[in-house]
């Protein structure tokens, strides 16, 4: 496995794992410190029990000591009635210590005694015999008892049973669920939310930054769904903006249209508004398919090394034809190893909108240059006009479809489409493109990526 493959610091892998990691520690702690404890209530005497037992054999002693065999026998037939069990009292040579002696059978009891800090097991044939011995002087005797029935532990064996096997690992589990239900389903769900709502047409709907700022895999996910929400919504409303410009141009030449059909023009004149009119409608079509193309179309374009000065001479003898311009007043200051990576015939479309844009909106006789230098492995072109520029808050509104700020009309001073195709069709060849003021009029820059001359290949 190479170093790439394996997960980020900030990994949901490295998440899950500590939630696991804890709640299999969790888990053994409470196997350990639990397992203890319900083997002290199945097991062991209770505090009550010993302490029971302990009073027994204070008083068995102090009986020894008042009154030898007589008041042994006096205490045990007190204790017997009420306890209603064996009860017997012992020396260290494990003779009986009462008027009574012991009987075979319970002689042979005294070698399976045990203590009262033993295990009792609820498995063994009859009630387990305790040694306690006296408390004062264990040398001088202990006493001796079958263990009361109401003494055995496990009195709720089947009760801490189902608590161990059954009520706490089904909380632990559900612990476990809620760490990663909060962890996994929570962020699913917001985001299957926003895919309802986006169903529903609420393109606005955002992610919690509870869900955006997280840095694992779902944080990623979230914000990529929050930025295809904002690129959904700002297409559907571009769109409607563009639908609803793109019927505003249109109504204009069709309103002449009726208004030259109605009118008593020649059929000279009027053959003429109509080929006027359809050419400019069809110029608007044109341009507006063209710009959803490259707005939408998201495939790579085939590269070539284009040299800029020729494209340059070609561009600017058809603008000298179309405008009348005199190739003196375009001119080309870029270096003859001018060479960019790019889409020759999206290149020169945007190229040539560019320069129509600055030949419309620069007065008879004026100049067009472009110039450029090469920035790293970059081009960056500028092409100057000396028009009235535009003023500052509306240098990047110039790039936007329909936009015209001279308020010229469709035919005239063009459809605001050109610009916004020069944009789309350099951003697509992986360039830029900007406009700023200078002190003659308005600089285009574009910048494009450089490539070596074939000569120097």
């Amino acid at each position: 496995m190479s170093r790439s493959d394996l997960p980020g610091r900030h990994s949901l892998f490295w998440k899950l794992v500590c939630l696991l990691m804890a709640f299999c520690l969790l888990m053994i702690w409470l196997s350990w410190s639990w397992g203890r404890y319900v083997e002290r209530k199945n097991l062991y005497l209770s505090d009550e029990a010993r302490a029971t037992l302990g009073r027994y054999a204070r008083e068995a002693q102090q009986a020894w000591k008042n009154g030898q065999h007589a008041s042994i026998d006096r205490w045990i037939e007190h204790v017997a009635g009420s306890e209603h069990t064996w009860i017997g009292v012992i020396g260290s040579d494990l003779q009986s210590l009462s008027s009574y002696p012991l009987t075979s059978t319970e002689a042979q009891r005294l070698t399976f005694l045990r203590g009262a800090d033993w295990p009792v097991s609820r498995h063994a044939r009859g009630l387990p015999w305790l040694k306690i011995p006296f408390p004062d002087d264990p040398s001088l005797g202990s006493l001796v008892i079958e263990l009361p029935p109401r003494f055995m532990p496990g009195h709720y064996r089947v009760f801490w049973q189902v608590i161990t096997n059954g009520v706490i690992p089904g909380l632990f589990t559900l612990l476990l669920c809620v760490g990663l239900y909060r962890l996994l389903v929570v962020p699913l769900n917001q985001l299957r939310e926003q895919a309802n709502a986006w169903r529903a047409e609420q393109l606005n709907a955002r992610l919690s930054t509870e869900i955006t700022q997280r840095k694992d895999e779902l944080g990623e996910l979230g914000r990529a769904f929050d930025q295809m929400s904002e690129r959904l919504q700002s297409t559907v409303v571009m769109q409607q903006q563009w639908l609803r410009d793109l019927s505003h141009e249109l109504r204009t030449p069709l309103s002449r249209l009726r208004v030259a059909c109605d009118g008593e023009q020649s059929l000279v004149a009027l053959r003429e508004r109509l080929g006027r009119e359809i050419d400019g409608m069809q110029r608007l079509v044109e341009d507006s398919l063209q710009l959803a193309w490259l707005d939408t179309e998201r495939g790579p374009l085939a590269e070539e090394q284009i040299h800029v000065q020729a494209l340059w001479e070609m561009l600017s003898e058809n603008a000298c034809f179309e405008s009348g311009w005199s190739t003196d007043q375009l001119r080309c200051e870029l270096q003859v190893d001018c060479w960019v990576r790019g889409h020759l015939n999206t290149l020169a479309q945007a190229l040539e909108n560019i320069l129509r844009n600055a030949i419309r909106h620069s007065p008879p006789g004026a100049r067009v240059t472009l110039g450029g230098r090469r920035d790293g492995e970059y081009w960056h072109l500028w092409l100057d006009d000396q028009g009235p520029g535009v003023a500052e808050q509306d240098l990047e509104r110039i790039f936007a479809p329909f936009i015209r700020l001279d308020g010229s009309r469709p035919g005239h001073g063009g459809f605001g489409l050109g610009l916004s195709i020069a944009r789309n069709a350099v951003v697509r060849q992986g360039g830029q493109l900007w406009a700023c003021n200078t002190a003659q009029g308005l600089r285009i820059h574009l910048r494009l990526q450089a490539a070596c001359s074939p000569r120097a290949a």
